[in-house]
């Protein structure tokens, strides 16, 4: 990374300010004493990631998100590859979806995710992603750049990715070539695996041993609650549980994790996964987390039995709620799922409405 500018270096290090700080309630919520608000960590990458961040910010003000950074396709990868840089594509939809409601938030949120469309190199690159590499190029520090975007666009929340290193994903995949469907090949790069023809049988990522965000490992310590998931199960939920130190502190947090499951099977990746098949490749690799809730749609779980059995070998309890959108689509209802994110929170917290 280049060295920053002396007088964006003056710049502090903060946790976005303003409207980051006021939580939008969910409908049907009921108000929030000042102070009461639980301290919420949300790990993934993509839509996944959005969908758990534009729920969760309707029931918490205190929340960050930590994203994964293996991403390499699109402007994100052609950034990454050009400059060596951390693929910026996930941060940036986490921030917009961070972003509120009002004219301020919605305008911000689609400018970041503005995609210029040319005949030139900057074809298809996001607008968010050239300022977010912009101010890492400019800061020499990640979280202070990301910080900074936060605050400029009103998010609300933070966001922090979980490596301080660019990773590849790497998956033993089971019948990718369709002409030997019992060998098992390596496919490479994140964009590729998404998409891999055959079984995933499990993932990696090079570098083996990443150096985790400090402030990513902190947050999750020191939160209330935990949510891992939704998700490209093996590209954006489970590289969090290969980074050591971000894995330790998953293992060995406080706070209660809740683990949401994805509507539907995602073709190429988890094609034909049932929803505790997801839960069982997550025992894979990681044996000795823990669990307390796994979130799923009840329309999506035609056998309670297997998910409730599944979830127990977690010592996790099972959560069904409508949390698809009504109108059938495979994605989340950001106000469905922020009502059930609420009511897991009341429900299954420790002392008072959290520990």
């Amino acid at each position: 990374m280049t060295a920053r500018s002396p007088r964006l270096s003056r710049l502090r290090r903060v946790v976005p300010e303003g409207r980051a700080t006021r939580p939008v309630e969910a409908r049907g919520a009921r108000p929030r004493r000042r102070g009461a608000q639980p301290k919420v960590v949300a790990l993934g990458g993509g839509m996944g990631l959005s969908a758990s961040l534009a729920a969760l910010r309707r029931i918490t003000g205190d929340l960050t998100a930590v994203v994964t950074v293996a991403d390499d396709g699109g402007s994100s990868g052609r950034l990454r590859d050009e400059l060596g840089v951390l693929p910026p594509g996930d941060l940036r939809k986490a921030l917009a979806a961070l972003c509120g409601d009002d004219d301020w938030g919605q305008t911000w949120a689609r400018v970041i995710q503005h995609r210029f469309q040319s005949k030139g190199d900057l074809h298809e690159h996001a607008v968010g992603n050239l300022l977010i590499v912009a101010l890492w190029e400019q800061l020499g520090d990640h979280v202070q750049a990301l910080d900074l975007v936060g605050r400029l666009l009103g998010a609300h929340g933070r966001v922090l990715p979980m490596s301080a290193v660019p990773l590849e994903l790497q998956a033993l995949v089971k019948g990718h070539d369709p002409d030997r469907p019992e060998d098992v090949e390596t496919v490479r790069g994140q964009a590729t695996v998404a998409l891999t023809p055959g079984e995933v049988q499990s993932v990696h990522v090079v570098p083996h041993d990443p150096p985790a965000v400090p402030e990513a490992v902190e947050a999750v310590r020191d939160a209330d609650w935990v949510v891992l998931g939704p998700g490209s199960w093996f590209s954006s939920v489970i590289p969090h549980l290969l980074v050591p130190e971000l894995l330790d502190a998953l293992t060995e947090t406080k706070a209660r994790r809740v683990l949401s499951l994805n509507l539907a099977p995602q073709p190429g990746e988890t094609d034909g996964f049932s929803p505790q098949r997801h839960l069982e490749v997550l025992g894979r690799h990681a044996p000795k987390l823990a669990l307390d809730v796994v979130l799923a749609d009840q329309a999506a779980v035609p056998d309670r039995d297997s998910l409730t059995d599944a979830a127990k070998r977690f010592g996790a309890a099972v959560e069904l709620a409508p949390v698809a959108r009504p109108d059938g689509t495979p994605r989340h209802d950001p106000e469905l799922l922020a009502a059930a994110y609420d009511r897991i929170f009341r429900m299954h917290g420790r002392i008072g409405p959290w520990r």
